[in-house]
């Protein structure tokens, strides 16, 4: 057993292991599901969830996309506006999508963990917020000491509001910063203060939140080594309890504001490495623990906690102590898990109302998993979230000889197995210390879809 805090930068290893790939906040990912699952199929699941007296408790997701402005490296499902007669309007579909699918709903519901994101969830008013969380509660019964968070846009946020959020019980925080420095941020559209941010942290800490998690992104138009480290030295003094260091995935074709971003003020491939090494000596030598995938924890944090423990889960928020929970989702885009399913919204306003008013639930695709997908899930998610793998924990769970049904997939590592990124043994695999940045790509090989599909452009970079 290895420890979590073992982390190897290697360059060269990078460089020649860093490929296209998933983020498998999801196993199978969103682009496998399929139109032919619809909103009937989610309506019979939601029903299903009581089948044989086990209902798991409940993980609620609301996608709020209005922004206010526009950041041009987002590649988020937003609508600009400033405009709030939208989510007057958005808000009281969302109260109607959340009745319906209440009413399909079989089995508890407790619910022990809910996200706001977005877009920015902030944009919403006092009011819309209060109106938000009381079509909530009419519906779901919210535990006491659940996880509630909500993403936050410092720069459209004061005392009040974060006062007014922990009074509707949220107790944990996202905040977005990207980067401190003044030319990065202008050539980003995203002009934010460290004395901004900090009024929402002090806010939060002062009303009781219970962790705050801040975002970062490596590889932003004018961002060096210097510049970056004053940020981290900024960021460090805030003290914030996660942080979130995203690689920037320049994908102009595919995300239109990224086209007003100029590539020659990109830092080049070498200058993003030396961002990312400098981010991670400086975040560790300060005593964050690396989780896994872009995130680092306090040592006393829950996700460091729910990893020593082996609890730690993966989703579409991105690391979780809550692996049991069923994932409603609500709004635009959103994505939920039932059991063996995924479903996910339509993408625009219209499809959503158009589908609300036919008293549909806005099912845009989904995928019922196999016995193959939920196996191939259990090794992803494992390796994702705690670094190893027991086989016989595998073989006992799925019934298969591991080292027979992954034959190919093991031949297939030894390459990384060889350069000391893995090591697989009779009864474990582990991802070494070299190999854990780049724990994306030793996933792949377990991912069936890929094994066949050999088209990874359509993916971000691993690094």
């Amino acid at each position: 057993m290895t420890s979590q805090t073992d982390l190897i930068f290697d360059p060269q290893l990078i460089r020649r292991f860093d490929i296209n790939g998933p983020r498998y906040t999801s196993y199978p990912t969103a682009d496998r599901f399929v139109e032919a699952f619809d909103a009937q199929a989610l309506t019979d699941w939601l029903g299903k969830r009581a089948v044989g007296g086990v209902s798991r408790p409940l993980s609620l997701y609301f996608h709020i996309p209005f922004c206010n402005t526009i950041c041009y490296y987002c590649a988020c499902n937003k609508i600009i506006t400033k405009d709030h007669g939208r989510s007057a309007k958005y808000l009281n579909y969302l109260e109607k999508e959340i009745e319906m699918q209440a009413a399909a709903l079989g089995g508890t519901r407790q619910v022990t963990q809910l996200h706001l994101g977005g877009g920015t969830p902030t944009f919403l008013s006092h009011a819309e917020m209060h109106q938000l969380m009381d079509a909530v509660r009419k519906h779901f019964n919210l535990v006491p000491n659940g996880e509630y968070s909500i993403e936050v846009d410092p720069r459209k946020v004061d005392f009040d509001t974060v006062e007014m959020l922990a009074n509707l019980g949220f107790n944990r925080m996202s905040v977005g910063v990207q980067d401190f420095a003044e030319d990065v941020q202008i050539a980003t559209n995203r002009v934010q203060s460290v004395e901004e941010t900090k009024l929402v942290i002090d806010a939060a800490r002062a009303t009781g939140f219970k962790s705050i998690s801040m975002d970062l992104i490596y590889g932003l138009p004018k961002q060096n080594v210097i510049s970056f480290n004053r940020t981290l030295e900024q960021v460090l003094e805030l003290s914030p309890d996660r942080i979130s260091l995203y690689s920037y995935a320049h994908l102009p074709g595919l995300f239109k504001p990224q086209r007003r971003i100029i590539p020659i003020d990109l830092p080049s491939a070498d200058s993003k490495l030396q961002i990312l090494q400098l981010a991670i000596r400086r975040l560790t030598d300060a005593g964050y623990v690396y989780i896994g995938m872009d995130h680092f924890a306090k040592p006393d944090d829950e996700l460091t906690v729910a990893q020593r423990q082996g609890r730690l889960h993966r989703n579409f928020q991105g690391y979780s102590t809550q692996a049991e929970c069923d994932l409603l989702a609500f709004g635009v885009s959103a994505i939920g898990k039932i059991g063996p399913v995924y479903a996910q919204n339509v993408k625009t306003l219209d499809e959503y109302y158009d589908a609300l008013d036919r008293d549909e639930l806005p099912v845009l695709r989904g995928i019922e998993l196999t016995a193959d997908d939920l196996l191939r899930r259990s090794i992803i998610q494992a390796l994702m979230c705690h670094f190893e793998l027991s086989i016989e924990s595998i073989e006992i769970a799925h019934l298969i000889k591991f080292h027979e049904y992954f034959a190919d997939e093991i031949a297939d590592l030894k390459e990384m197995e060889e350069a000391g990124l893995v090591k697989i043994d009779k009864d474990w695999i582990s991802v070494l210390p070299a190999g854990r940045l780049l724990v994306r790509g030793i996933a792949m090989f377990f991912d069936r879809y890929l094994r066949s599909d050999r088209e990874r452009a359509r993916y971000s970079r691993v690094i």
